[in-house]
């Protein structure tokens, strides 16, 4: 998490890095700074709070300069404050660090470094780099060569951009363990980001830095090195997103924005990848060898949060599909609980930013065992996407809301086309099954369309939830996995207490929450659990819950017993979950904008959590 940007060039470096850091604020937004060259001297402006903060600073004491470095922060050591707030500086204010990531041993540096004569202003652990990037400085000489002894002595992770007035003519990036960072390159100026969005406005090139890569960054190129001093190539690569697409668009937010993309978004994730006459599906990333696919004896998913539930999702997939044990695990559990797997195991690790600390452990954990790893993931070029043997890109495009939408339902169709592809090539299925699931496929971007037709009917709906205290999700089957969504959806951006409950399990606790009109939102399409899901409906109904259903068209067994319909239209049954989720996505949405709420930067979260 936290957002960097660093630029080189002739412009206005100030500008450039503040219009990115911007465009970063999901990633992190409880303090944000700058620091810019200028006349051979480092202006630092930093603010607590959100980036208005920092432009109210700049507004009242500008820099300028064309060369600077900026961050936006989600706090880890330290609480939110001005003083917390990246770049931090060394003793002399000659040099600046942004760091992404955590310093493990930071304190037995910090005593180190007191004990030579340095004083920190700081609760941090990044300005313990800051000072000892600076003491080797004067000892070497070279601002690449004093970053590359400090990395050298830290133990951790780190995604880090450096400035010192020492080295007016360029930015030192470096990467290991701790979230992405991409050199844009430009004609006459260079890019320094944690994320493409940031920079997508000014080049679409970029080199992906990669664990242990030191970049040194001028206006003329790039040059990249290990820390050991190996010299490395990395090839540029070029982004097709348009970069309107990581803007609002004219909608009230990026949620909403995100919410109504997911028709194209599911359509992008399975272009190009399906043959509907002749019920093939393509997926040449995947690396997975014919001996390999047949020796398979289980699947195992690992995840975190909105991931886990498309992974619960998956699980139901593969064992339908393949006719193999699939498990799913959080992805925070599986890689300390040292699991018995090993290559007969397919590991596929979800995660739409790719760049999930837990989940990438996970996998290491996987790897070090001999299991083959299928990476799902939106972001090309990720720390997952590197580690795994394979991997399937979900191209969402960029999701700037923090709260997941169309990452969740392109992870759904991401792994309906692995366990389709699994399936046909392990003889589970003919081509003639493959073929009918993906014609099923193909019709659930209109299904999607459809449920969206019902935004303004949903909004007048939220009035009857935005004042609740708590609220309670069920469902049963593929169902139960977009109740957990849903509440998780609500709790994230509403702050409204949520919680999801498989419906068989509503007696054995859930059922004494019931009460003076307690919000039931139930989830009944016409799938195998509909008629014990008509059951607990009545179960509610009869202890005054209010009952907000999901359902069908003109199901009037559901209407007689529930207090609110939501419409959705039938699809196939693997496929339902996709088009059910919909509507709890704009109910929540439209909660959290009557209570006030920040939608797409909700208090304590951050969109991509690269630490533990």
């Amino acid at each position: 998490m936290c957002g960097i940007v660093g630029y080189v060039g002739d412009k206005s470096a100030c500008a450039i890095i503040v219009g990115g850091l911007k465009r970063l604020e999901y990633r992190g937004y409880d303090s944000a700074g700058v620091a810019v060259l200028e006349d051979g001297a480092l202006h630092v402006r930093r603010a607590a709070g959100k980036m208005k903060m920092l432009e109210q600073v700049l507004r009242e004491r500008p820099v300028s300069g064309s060369l600077g470095i900026g961050h936006t922060r989600w706090a880890t050591h330290g609480r939110p404050s001005e003083e917390n707030a990246h770049p931090h500086t060394d003793c002399s204010g000659s040099l600046v660090v942004v760091h992404n990531g955590i310093l493990e041993n930071y304190l037995e540096l910090k005593e180190r470094l007191r004990a030579d004569g340095h004083a920190f202003r700081s609760e941090t652990d990044t300005e313990i780099l800051a000072h000892l990037i600076e003491q080797h400085l004067r000892a070497v000489g070279r601002l690449d060569w004093a970053v590359k002894r400090a990395l050298t002595e830290v133990a951790g992770s780190y995604a880090i951009g450096v400035v010192s007035s020492a080295a007016p003519d360029r930015i030192v990036a470096a990467k290991h363990g701790a979230g992405s960072v991409v050199v844009g390159l430009g004609r006459g100026e260079m890019f320094v980001a944690s994320d493409i969005p940031a920079i997508l406005g000014h080049t679409r090139d970029v080199v992906i830095l990669e664990d242990q890569d030191v970049a040194v960054v001028t206006r003329d190129g790039v040059e990249i090195t290990t820390v050991a001093g190996e010299p490395v190539q990395r090839d540029p690569v070029k982004i097709l997103w348009d970069p309107l697409m990581a803007e609002k668009g004219g909608y009230r937010h990026f949620m909403l924005k995100e919410i109504y993309e997911q028709p194209r978004a599911i359509t992008d994730t399975f272009r190009g990848r399906i043959a509907p006459e002749t019920g093939t599906v393509v997926l040449p990333d995947v690396n997975l060898d014919p001996s390999t696919v047949q020796a398979l004896q289980r699947v195992v998913f690992v995840a975190c949060g909105t991931a886990y539930h498309a992974s619960m999702l998956g699980r139901a997939m593969v064992e339908r599909l393949c006719r193999l044990p699939a498990e799913v695990d959080l992805a925070s559990e599986f890689r300390y609980r040292d699991a018995p797997v090993g290559p007969e195991t397919l590991v596929v690790a979800v995660s739409q930013s790719g760049e999930t600390a837990d989940t990438i452990g996970a996998v290491k954990a996987a790897r070090a065992k001999g299991c083959p790893i299928l990476a799902i993931t939106n972001v090309v070029g990720s720390a997952l996407a590197r580690e795994a043997t394979g991997v399937l890109y979900m191209h969402a495009g960029p999701e700037i809301g923090v709260a997941s939408t169309k990452a969740f339902c392109t992870m759904i169709v991401a792994t309906y086309l692995l366990s389709l592809w699994l399936g046909r090539h392990r003889d589970a299925m003919t081509a003639e099954d493959v073929r009918k699931r993906i014609h099923d496929l193909v019709e659930v971007p209109r299904l999607v369309e459809t449920v969206l037709g019902q935004d303004a009917r949903i909004a007048v709906l939220a009035r009857e939830i935005s004042d609740a205290r708590d609220v309670l999700y069920l469902g049963r089957g593929l169902q139960y996995p977009i109740a957990l969504e849903g509440a998780l959806k609500l709790k994230e951006i509403s702050y409204i207490h949520a919680e999801g409950y498989a419906g068989g399990e509503m007696k054995h606790g859930p059922i004494a929450l019931i009460a003076d009109r307690l919000p039931v939102v139930a989830l009944v399409p016409r799938d195998s659990s509909y008629e014990r899901m008509l059951g607990n409906i009545e179960e509610v109904r009869a202890r005054d819950g209010l009952i907000v259903a999901v359902a069908h068209p003109d199901d009037k067994r559901v209407a007689a017993k529930a207090d609110h319909v939501i419409e959705v239209p039938p699809a196939a049954e693997l496929l339902l979950p996709i088009v059910t989720t919909i509507p709890l996505q704009l109910l929540a949405y439209h909660v959290a904008v009557r209570r006030g709420c920040d939608v797409d930067q909700p208090r304590n979260l951050a969109k991509s959590v690269t630490v533990e």
